[in-house]
């Protein structure tokens, strides 16, 4: 804890000595104070106990304990911090922004986690920020935390160039690469000297269209991803690489005053590191003389919700998403397949800045070859939760001198 206050210090303290050097303009302190409290009927892996994550449901009963569990949680409270300089090139932007929902090696913590670190100057961006291969718009206005399963979501370090920007945009965008392969049960034949290899970012692109019915997105991905035998003195080298792409099509769609439809489709293969909710990238593919390969796993991606609002005090979001993923012939039996996720709800806001909900959630997961293994088994869970949060924002302004 003592590391976030030391954090946020640092950056407050060089917010104010850059205000004496000309010429700020504003700085936004933004964020929210956010509380989760439900019940799972089912069971998830306890790192992951107020989501619903379909790659996280049990694959043989009992794997996560027992049934019937209540969870609180205010991991999702977030502090961001926004800048606006005018400079002789336009207009620089800066954004740092955390929330409290540890994932990785610190999952099923409430601590720090790094959201946006992005700073963009005229038609020129850098840091991390959201993918261009990603649709946030496409998000429901739910409570769920970690959202639809079939929408690409994922923040990225990279280098953009936006030759069209506004309501209508054009965005290219080099992003760092990685990936992740599933082995399966042939990881005693696969070297342990094989060793992953990324020469070139990933290529991303996208291009919106916005109309007064709201607008289109086509967005794109390619990516090398490569792996290196680093010993091939036995004589076998099991080198190779594989060309990772996806496309995206997602669109906001205006209904009157108070619908909207949120929805997207994707297709790609070896794109499941920028999925909202997918294993690995690659698998094992097993030829006919009994070689190995790996090969880039497709992935099929939908997602469509509509928000609603019934008057300033009420809103509602309904919807439906899913993932499928095309699994290569040497994975487990137990490998992720394809993923469902529902969720409705009913919010009420009764003063500004303040919001409370109820919704209900529902997740299911299937495995690869389920049937092959009595002891295997196809999950699904429901979730009733409920959520209050308190939005606060301050603008500061600087008149130049």
């Amino acid at each position: 804890m003592r590391n976030i206050f030391t954090i946020i210090a640092f950056f407050l303290c060089a917010v104010t000595l850059h205000a004496q050097d000309e010429p700020k303009k504003s700085m936004e302190i933004y964020g929210f104070i956010m509380m989760d409290a439900g019940y799972n009927f089912d069971q998830i892996h306890p790192d992951w106990y107020d989501v619903v994550r379909p790659t996280k449901l049990p694959t043989v009963e009992n794997q996560y304990g027992t049934d019937g569990n209540t969870y609180f949680s205010v991991r999702q409270t977030r502090l961001g911090f926004k800048n606006y300089f005018d400079t002789p090139m336009g207009e620089l932007k800066t954004q740092f922004e955390f929330e409290m929902f540890g994932t990785g090696v610190d999952a099923g913590q409430t601590t720090m986690r790094l959201r946006h670190a992005y700073a963009e100057l005229g038609k020129f961006g850098v840091g991390q920020t959201w993918s261009p291969f990603m649709d946030i718009d496409v998000f429901p206005n739910t409570v769920e935390y970690w959202g639809p399963t079939g929408m690409a979501f994922y923040r990225n370090v990279q280098i953009r160039y936006m030759p069209i920007q506004g309501d209508t945009r054009l965005t290219f965008a080099l992003e760092r690469p990685g990936a992740s392969a599933d082995q399966g049960p042939y990881s005693d034949r696969i070297p342990d000297d094989l060793a992953p290899r990324f020469p070139l970012p990933d290529l991303s692109f996208e291009y919106r269209h916005a109309a007064k019915f709201g607008y289109v997105e086509i967005a794109g991905i390619a990516r090398s991803i490569q792996w290196e035998d680093t010993d091939t003195t036995d004589g076998n080298d099991f080198s190779d690489e594989v060309l990772g792409w996806g496309l995206n099509l997602s669109t906001n769609l205006k209904f009157g005053k108070s619908t909207v439809f949120r929805g997207s489709v994707l297709y790609g293969e070896g794109v499941e590191n920028y999925m909202n909710d997918a294993p690995e990238d690659i698998g094992v593919e097993v030829n006919s003389d009994g070689t190995l390969e790996g090969v880039a796993l497709p992935v099929t991606g939908i997602s469509a919700f509509i928000d609603h609002n019934w008057n300033d005090k009420f809103s509602t979001a309904i919807g439906y998403s899913m993932i499928d993923i095309d699994n290569s012939n040497g994975q487990s039996d137990d490998a992720f397949s394809k993923g469902q996720y529902i969720a409705a709800n009913l919010m009420y806001y009764p003063v500004k800045n303040a919001m409370m909900g109820v919704e209900l959630q529902w997740g299911d997961r299937t495995n690869f070859n389920t049937g092959a293994d009595p002891d295997l088994i196809d999950a699904s869970i429901t979730k009733i939760q409920f959520s209050f949060k308190y939005n606060f924002s301050e603008i500061f302004y600087k008149k130049n001198q």
